[in-house]
């Protein structure tokens, strides 16, 4: 198998070929390791890989993903024995004491982890701008961010180096670098995916998934890494039936589409036209599109989530400072990080739990909506993907500066969802007159993936992205000139 062939292959049509004999599981991981040997040089996404696991034996005939290549973040999801920085040099070095209830289920689910992917320092940034790992490059642009904080992953997935790769979202983290790079980020219902053994995140604004280049391989992983661990603080109702059945055409569908930013700023007008287009289509699916918009007041919802942010990074960085000994401060950590830490530890109890009554309001305000509606119809990002620069991370930057930014900016219709819980998800159906990829974005009710995975799957019927590459791709004849470009 050459690797033009391995890269037309989604995760499923990967094991499909394993399980019928038709190539080894060592071999997908030895061309997926050839992908990051030629293109990682360009992009900066892979941190390290695991070159012994080509040598791994035939997987289980049964698990979906059967010696599928898989990629980790840098962040949240842990394997034993491996490193796990958080993309900081406050935690550089650290090794993970256990796997984590998640990656036990990527395992059982027969993706074989190859390494490691970049990730914002501790997740705090719409890009993968890093100072311990350099910065991850857009294959669709290698002068563009592919946005963050799972932007290393994105990278990866949307060069052909592996057809899935693990992400988190807690300000939609998992879309924006979907919608930068041209692929399929689905973020799940809060509680959707545990995350043992680590604790709640404050205020549970993050869950943990993939990136996947097609609809059914989001929807088969999902049933495979679905449910809660024993001990978890909470559970959710399962699916009434496995995901992967829901990818077939939904029934006739009410759906709501709205063009306006949801912070009250200036949308890019390719992106608006983009909505529009994908409003028509769904119009001749047979769906009913209306025009309607989420009603919530955006400053006092910006510096709750702020508060919770600086909150949680404070009690991040004093569990890395504890668990390698090092101090924090600019030398090991960077300028937002920094902001966010000074500003966390300044909060009062009475305005974090103030903060968290924000939160709590505006998902109520928002929740009526989706009483009328099975879904929203919106862009994912505002504007195209941005050009890499505006964040340097080694910088002292103000607290405020992040959401008033272009990068904060990405955040806006995103981070709405991490608020409410609510399932939510990035297409890439749309293109700029350019090229560039532009996601489309669509929310749904708490806990109704199944309704999601549906439209997402007649939509890529619809108007299908398999046969898009981006300028940097193992699939093309000769990618590594590509480094001649790299800004």
């Amino acid at each position: 198998m050459r690797l033009d062939e391995y890269a037309a292959h989604d995760g499923l049509g990967l094991a499909e070929l394993v399980r019928r004999g038709e190539v080894e599981a060592a071999q997908l991981a030895t061309l997926a390791l050839d992908g990051v040997r030629r293109l990682n040089p360009v992009l900066g996404a892979v941190i390290e890989t695991y070159p012994e696991r080509a040598q791994t034996g035939r997987p289980a005939a049964d698990a979906p993903f059967a010696g599928v290549p898989f990629l980790l973040k840098d962040l949240g999801c842990t394997e034993a024995g491996r490193r796990c920085e958080a993309g900081s040099r406050l935690l550089a070095g650290w090794v993970a004491p256990h796997d984590s209830e998640l990656m036990r289920r990527f395992r059982r689910a027969g993706l074989v982890n190859l390494g490691r992917t970049v990730s914002a320092e501790f997740g705090e940034t719409a890009t993968a701008e890093t100072c311990l790992h350099g910065s991850v490059h857009n294959p669709w642009d290698l002068g563009r961010s592919t946005a963050g904080s799972s932007g290393g992953s994105a990278a990866a997935v949307a060069a052909g180096i592996v057809p899935l790769a693990h992400g988190n979202d807690g300000g939609g983290s998992i879309r924006m670098p979907a919608a930068c790079c041209g692929l399929v980020g689905l973020k799940p219902s809060r509680g959707r995916t545990s995350r043992a053994p680590q604790g709640v995140f404050l205020g549970d604004l993050a869950v943990d998934f993939a990136l996947t280049r097609s609809v059914r391989d989001a929807a088969w992983l999902l049933d495979a890494v679905e449910g809660p661990a024993p001990g978890d603080p909470y559970r959710i109702p399962g699916p009434l039936a496995p995901y992967r059945t829901a990818c077939r055409p939904p029934g006739r569908l009410r759906i709501a589409v709205t063009t306006r930013h949801f912070w009250g700023r200036r949308m890019d007008p390719e992106v608006v036209a983009a909505v529009g287009r994908t409003a028509e289509l769904l119009a001749g699916l047979g769906h009913t599109v209306v025009e309607a918009h989420p009603a919530f007041d955006a400053e006092p919802y910006l510096a709750a989530t702020l508060d919770i942010w600086a909150a949680q990074t404070v009690a991040e960085v004093d569990a890395a400072a504890a668990a390698t000994g090092r101090a924090p401060g600019p030398d090991t950590l960077e300028g937002y990080t920094l902001a966010l830490v000074e500003h966390g530890r300044r909060l009062s109890p009475t305005a974090l739990v103030g903060a968290l009554a924000t939160l709590e309001a505006v998902t109520r305000r928002v929740a009526p909506l989706f009483e009328d509606h099975d879904a929203l119809l919106s862009a994912t990002l505002p504007s195209l993907p941005l050009p890499l620069g505006i964040y340097d991370p080694t910088r002292p930057v103000d607290l405020r500066w992040y959401f008033d930014s272009p990068l904060g900016d990405l955040e806006s219709v995103t981070s709405l969802f991490n608020c409410t819980g609510q399932p939510a998800i990035s297409l890439p159906l749309q293109q700029s007159a350019t090229g560039l990829p532009i996601g489309i974005h669509l929310a749904g009710r708490f806990g109704d993936e199944a309704t999601l995975l549906a439209l997402a799957g007649q939509l890529e019927a619809a108007l299908p992205w398999d046969g898009r590459r981006p300028a940097v791709h193992v699939g093309r004849p000769d990618p590594q000139p590509a480094e001649r470009g790299r800004p």
